[in-house]
């Protein structure tokens, strides 16, 4: 049972980050204009994303006997507040706020990170974080790439 109680906990760290990350990209897609259609996508593919792993996860944690968490961690407040730092800029562009979504995507990674360094999870456990972890990496680097592509653009405002 004890072991059951530490995997819930560490399953459950994980519903809340990646509700953290619904709530985060769900501002995000609200802030992208109309004319910024390509990360309006990309955040609502993200959000999506996130809904299936925490469904996947609450699933999990009921079959071990557990309450599924709910809300978000105080730490991911961080990862939902990356939009609104977008508002402090001066002139908003797209890099900036993809800079904000990856920094949320590190949250989201070291949270993964640290659930796979856990000895108790079962193997299928384990299976099923990996692959949302890799998931995850691979939406970092998506955003990474975009942002990178920004570079070079000094201004490239968010409609509003």
């Amino acid at each position: 049972m004890v072991q059951n109680s530490e995997t819930i906990e560490i399953l459950n760290d994980l519903v809340l980050i990646n509700n953290d990350r619904i709530a985060g990209y769900e501002k995000a897609e609200a802030e992208a204009g109309d004319l910024e259609n390509d990360l309006r996508a990309m955040f609502s593919g993200l959000a999506e994303e996130s809904r299936t792993y925490a469904g996947e996860l609450k699933s999990r944690i009921t079959q071990l006997g557990g309450e599924p968490a709910s809300g978000t961690m105080l730490s991911g407040k961080l990862y939902r507040i990356w939009m609104d730092i977008r508002a402090t800029f001066t002139s908003d562009n797209r890099r900036a706020v993809l800079e904000n979504a990856e920094a949320g995507e590190d949250a989201a990674k070291k949270a993964y990170e640290e659930a796979l360094q856990s000895n108790e999870l079962s193997e299928e456990i384990y299976q099923l974080i990996q692959h949302q972890y890799n998931a995850i990496l691979a939406a970092h680097d998506s955003i990474k790439a975009e942002r990178d592509r920004q570079r070079d653009v000094s201004k490239y405002p968010l409609t509003t």
